[in-house]
């Protein structure tokens, strides 16, 4: 019996999220979404992330109406999204039953596999979506958002996928945003995780720092079921390798992939023009392309590495940059090593950048930065310091419940707040998730709103 290994396809989310802000319209998405689920892919993971976020602030788009167009014409293939536990698909901790229902309302609607991860690796806020997921009969897969420092040891992870497992989870992934998952480490991870747990294992990582198809490979012949990457169109650097690529090499090592090839090549052939309107249009910077190696020195994912430029350049300080990327690691080791992954990588470059500009660490400290240290973000990986925790929040009381039980139902005053425009449950948690952007959406949906122009400019790269 041949080897096995099975492909979940990026292009739709992540792919486009890495390289393109997720600025691709449903629009270039549905003349290619037969073909796609005649290729044989594992899943398509074409929601969550960024695209609730992208649809209405900037493509006067209801990303609800792209998952049931989508879903009408996938007939074969898994439909699989991303959500950020606790956070769903915003920046902020939900209340239970907005989380309960919003997950409920992506199932019905047309999701397969929610993806639910924590960016501190707190079970306690991926306890309510795992519940939801297997409560309406989706196929709950809990991500492992993989970092590196003393404490994040091979052990450490397997006992995590051992505590999601015990939770319910029906398959686990390794959710490798920084793409600093070596081939040697992949390979005891996955050896550790499958040798304790008797669940699929997905493998995710980005191709930034250039050594991604060896992790995939190294992960593959430990024993990994599953790999995420994303159509060669828009692979590469701040993405996932590209699918052909790694198919073709696979099927050469005596893996059987359920691939048809000549589906896939027609997939990157459509979207090869797709591509280059982006970079003609200017939303697809040349350097998202690119391999940073400094990646495996600094532990930052490609996209924070731009956006953490972009806020440099934007205020002629684009000399710092090396100054600031040294101390984006300093900043992690007092914050307790929190993974870098949203929210945690903005906030902690953001802070990173506020310690050189204003010439004395944490001299100024964000808001955000506060209630992490409190705890209203979870439990960091790592515990902080008494002289850190004194030193940003002083004497405040530390919260060390799961910070979800201090939020009380939300739902009713959400459907109360803009009963004037949505016209659904889905409109209320799209106006949820993004109160003013939803709110400006539904207005102009309804035309009866006062005039709210669509964003033109460039969105900093989220981190998935």
């Amino acid at each position: 019996m041949k080897k096995q290994v099975l492909f979940t396809e990026t292009v739709l989310r992540d792919g486009q999220q890495s390289q393109i802000a997720t600025r691709m319209p449903t629009s270039d998405m549905l003349p290619i979404i037969e073909i796609l689920d005649e290729a044989g892919f594992h899943a398509l993971e074409m929601w969550g992330g960024a695209t609730f976020d992208a649809c209405i602030r900037f493509l006067n788009e209801d990303p609800w109406e792209r998952l049931r167009a989508i879903r009408k014409m996938t007939k074969k293939t898994k439909l699989q999204m991303l959500l950020r536990g606790q956070n769903l698909l915003g920046y902020k901790n939900y209340a239970d039953d907005v989380v309960a229902t919003f997950i409920q309302k992506s199932l019905e609607n047309g999701i397969d596999i929610i993806r639910v991860f924590d960016a501190l690796n707190d079970t306690r806020n991926l306890k309510t979506s795992i519940e939801a997921t297997k409560k309406f009969g989706g196929h709950c897969q809990t991500a492992i958002s993989y970092t590196t420092s003393d404490f994040h040891t091979i052990d450490y992870f397997v006992k995590l996928a051992l505590e999601m497992e015990d939770m319910g989870a029906d398959s686990i992934c390794v959710k490798d945003m920084a793409g600093i998952l070596t081939p040697e480490d992949a390979y005891s991870l996955v050896t550790g995780i499958k040798d304790k747990i008797n669940l699929p294992l997905e493998i995710h990582t980005h191709a930034t720092s250039g050594i991604s198809e060896m992790t995939y490979l190294k992960a593959i012949e430990a024993g990994a079921d599953i790999i995420d990457t994303a159509i060669s169109s828009f692979s590469g650097g701040t993405s996932q390798p590209a699918t052909e690529s790694m198919a073709l090499s696979l099927k050469g090592l005596g893996y059987e992939t359920q691939l048809d090839m000549e589906k896939v090549a027609a997939v990157a052939e459509y979207f090869n023009p797709v591509r280059d309107k982006f970079r003609q249009e200017g939303l697809l910077n040349p350097k998202v392309k690119d391999t940073e190696p400094k990646t495996l020195l600094y532990k930052v994912p490609g996209g924070m590495l731009s956006n953490l430029l972009s806020q440099l350049s934007e205020q002629g300080l684009s000399d710092k940059y090396e100054e600031v990327l040294a101390e984006v690691p300093r900043v992690r080791a007092d914050l307790g090593y929190p993974p870098l992954v949203t929210p945690l990588s903005q906030m902690v470059g953001t802070q990173a950048v506020m310690n050189v500009i204003s010439g004395e660490r944490y001299k100024i400290v964000p808001k955000e930065i506060k209630d992490y240290v409190k705890g209203l973000y979870g439990k960091p990986p790592v515990a902080i310091s008494k002289e850190m925790t004194q030193l940003i929040i002083g004497n405040e009381e530390l919260v060390t419940v799961r910070p979800a039980d201090l939020l009380s139902p939300e739902l009713p005053i959400y459907e109360k707040e803009i009963q004037e425009y949505a016209k659904s449950i889905e409109d209320v948690l799209l106006y949820a998730l993004f109160p003013q952007q939803g709110k400006d959406f539904l207005g102009r949906r309804e035309d009866r709103f006062y005039e709210v122009p669509i964003q033109k400019v460039n969105v900093k790269l989220a981190i998935p």
